[in-house]
């Protein structure tokens, strides 16, 4: 079952990149952003996901810069049609939390910073259990009813509330969250394999997993405790140092050696094969990281790659 067909075709191949910009207003510029967005959308990309809180952690931000740098964007004659945007609820310090109305404040400011009349994923960012469930869950439906979103989706749920909201939505003859995001990735399966996946496989829902790149860590250039690079996301990525994850990256070595494209573009191309996925979101902080992400459309893992990739990435059963 496709609860997006009109944004996701059955008979399409979903591109398996979808451009996070959790980077834009942060650490990449405007013009930098644009560059990439015009580079992404060139080459095939469709999804573009950002949240109405980036980036309100930088000092002097107060968060929505990253969807007033794609609202220029989407502006400009042709582009808006051309992509889906993907943008979340719940965490601006403006709009905090998912009551109804929180949601429908941060809805109208994304719609104005996006400079667009309708979003077509619309998430709610974190799970908020101050607020009850059917609240968030009917508050989200009456923006799809008011032609505001399209679709509304959840993002760092439990499989546990994931079905609850879904139930609720049922039985009130609302509109269901049709899509998740999730963390997910070769060094982080446990958690959404074991208590995600059986929901989204039921439901038929689509996923866009985050942290796709495990916070830089499966682009390889993380192979010690001493190398930390330039990235603000360096202390994180060397949290995934384990035996494991060494032996996977060393598979991966090879796959991309084969065929000639980076160890990010392995890593998303192995989620892109995943049941459900419509996309595996990464950000790129230039465009030489964005072409490195982009091979990954041109690569078609065969099923003694996947296998390899799999196995040597297996959680552990004990």
């Amino acid at each position: 079952m496709n609860l997006l067909p009109d944004l996701f075709p059955d008979d399409a191949t979903p591109f398996p990149l979808a451009l996070g910009t959790n980077v834009f207003g942060w650490t990449v510029g405007a013009p930098t952003a644009l560059e990439i967005l015009d580079e992404f959308t060139a080459d095939g990309g469709r999804v573009i996901d950002t949240a109405d809180v980036y980036s309100a952690w930088l000092p002097g931000n107060s968060g929505g810069e990253s969807e007033t740098i794609i609202g220029r964007w989407l502006a400009r004659p042709g582009n808006r049609d051309r992509v889906v945007v993907s943008t979340k609820a719940g965490q601006h310090p403006d709009a905090p939390g998912l009551s109804r109305a929180s949601i429908r404040a941060a809805v109208e400011a994304s719609l104005q910073r996006l400079r667009t009349d309708r979003i077509d994923l619309y998430f709610a960012h974190f799970d908020d259990d101050q607020t009850p469930l059917d609240e968030t869950v009917a508050a989200f439906s009456e923006l799809v009813d008011e032609g505001k979103i399209r679709y509304p989706a959840a993002s760092n749920y439990t499989g546990a509330r994931l079905r609850q909201a879904l139930a609720i939505a049922d039985s009130e003859n609302l509109h269901p969250f049709a899509a998740v995001q999730t963390g997910y990735n070769l060094v982080r399966r446990d958690e959404y394999e074991q208590d995600v996946a059986p929901i989204v496989d039921h439901f038929g829902l689509a996923v866009l997993p985050h942290s796709s790149l495990a916070s830089g860590f499966l682009t390889g250039k993380y192979r010690d405790l001493t190398n930390r690079g330039d990235s603000p996301r360096g202390s994180r990525a060397l949290s995934y140092l384990t035996p494991q994850n060494i032996a996977t990256l060393e598979v991966m070595d090879g796959i991309a050696d084969r065929y000639g494209v980076s160890n990010a573009a392995v890593a998303v191309a192995w989620l892109a094969s995943r049941a459900n996925v419509v996309g595996a979101l990464a950000s790129a902080r230039s465009i030489g990281q964005l072409d490195g992400l982009l091979s990954a459309a041109r690569v078609r893992l065969d099923e003694g790659d996947l296998a390899a990739l799999s196995r040597v990435s297996a959680p552990s059963q004990g």
